[in-house]
């Protein structure tokens, strides 16, 4: 709280801080709300508590208000839209930095039943608010790429369905407009690395639901990038994204948006790995002959004690050539023990790639 009170303080008067409920452990879920316009636009984040890459960047986009509150562009968005932000819904998660809530909950399936504190309060704020444009902002795993080109997804949209059918109606398309504009402010930085998340109906999610309830609703996944782990370059691609939506939404920009932009874009798939090393001679003993193939590694962190290290685990072995990774290294000529190749193992990458030349980023 101490941080949004001296952030309130910077913005002079622009922002307001309501505490709306609590979490299961009692801890506060506050809104944000600045601008005075009858265009109401609700951002949401980090229901998952392991998903903070938006909420970053709602706090960057704040913290741009602060620097530049004189700018036309300001003045526009803060006369045209009201904007009602909660920055963390699930702070009992955050705190633990796990997905579900401290009653092991996914509050991203209980919109329909309501049972969770967390739940019940983005619905009433919702139906308060009664926002015509909606922001569901997540992580997902970095990993995925877009369709079958091999680049890793940094961004995946959804304009989420209202049922099986996944039928438009006049909130699905303005969502649809909201997703396409959002391809055309990103496309210039991370051209070629924007995907469709999946857009199958799930009847218990709240983008489905919000939708369903008449706030035209579109997902932000903030996937990987090549030198990003931390996701700092997407932290800022959320900022970028967001301000310039509600740019568009204050100027009527958003009106014109072509829909097949977000239309066209390939659906997430999941053919990436960390590592991959190429046509290595992996040999086993025991009277196994030896073997050509791909090794796939991804990188974790793991506790060691009292402090926490990234390291490699095996996770795929064999003809990996629909695979990409974010590092490939030339395994021809090269023999490596199979022994400490098992699925699932843990192993020093940089011994195991020692020797080999690295052909990719």
């Amino acid at each position: 709280m101490e941080i949004l009170i001296a952030l309130q303080s910077s913005l002079g008067g622009i922002l307001s801080i309501r505490q709306v409920g609590v979490s299961a452990e009692g801890r506060s879920i506050n809104s944000l709300s600045m601008g005075r316009g009858k265009k109401k636009i609700l951002m949401w984040s980090q229901m998952h508590g392991d998903e903070p890459t938006a909420t970053m960047g709602l706090f960057d986009m704040l913290s741009w208000f602060a620097r530049n509150g004189s700018a036309v562009e300001a003045a526009k968005i803060l006369s045209e839209t009201s904007i009602l932000i909660i920055p963390m819904l699930n702070p009992d998660g955050a705190e633990r930095f796990q997905r579900r809530n401290a009653q092991g909950i996914d509050i991203n399936r209980d919109a329909a039943s309501l049972r969770t504190n967390e739940a019940k309060i983005l619905k009433r704020v919702r139906d308060e608010f009664a926002p015509e444009y909606g922001l569901n902002l997540h992580d997902q795993e970095p990993r995925y790429t877009v369709g079958s080109s091999g680049k890793v997804a940094t961004i995946a949209l959804l304009a989420p369905a209202v049922d099986v059918a996944k039928s438009d109606n006049a909130v699905r398309i303005r969502a649809k407009k909201m997703a396409a504009q959002l391809v055309d402010i990103l496309q210039p930085y991370i051209d070629g690395h924007i995907s469709r998340y999946d857009d199958s109906f799930e009847p218990r999610a709240f983008g489905d639901n919000v939708q369903k309830w008449g706030t035209s609703t579109v997902l932000i996944e903030s996937g990987g990038h090549a030198d990003d782990p931390a996701k700092m370059f997407i932290r800022k691609l959320n900022c970028l994204a967001i301000l310039g939506l509600c740019y568009s939404v204050a100027t009527g920009e958003i009106e014109g948006a072509e829909i097949r932009r977000y239309e066209a874009l390939p659906e997430n798939t999941k053919n990436l790995y960390d590592i991959i090393i190429r046509d290595a001679t992996v040999t086993f003993g025991g009277g196994l002959n030896p073997i050509v193939g791909d090794v796939g590694i991804n990188e974790e962190e793991v506790a060691e004690g009292n402090s926490v290290r990234r390291r490699g685990k095996i996770v795929d072995f064999g003809d990996l050539s629909t695979f990409t990774s974010f590092v490939t290294y030339d395994g021809k000529g090269a023999t490596l023990d199979g022994n400490g190749l098992k699925l699932e193992s843990y192993v020093d990458v940089e011994k195991l790639v020692a020797g080999l030349k690295r052909v990719s980023r």
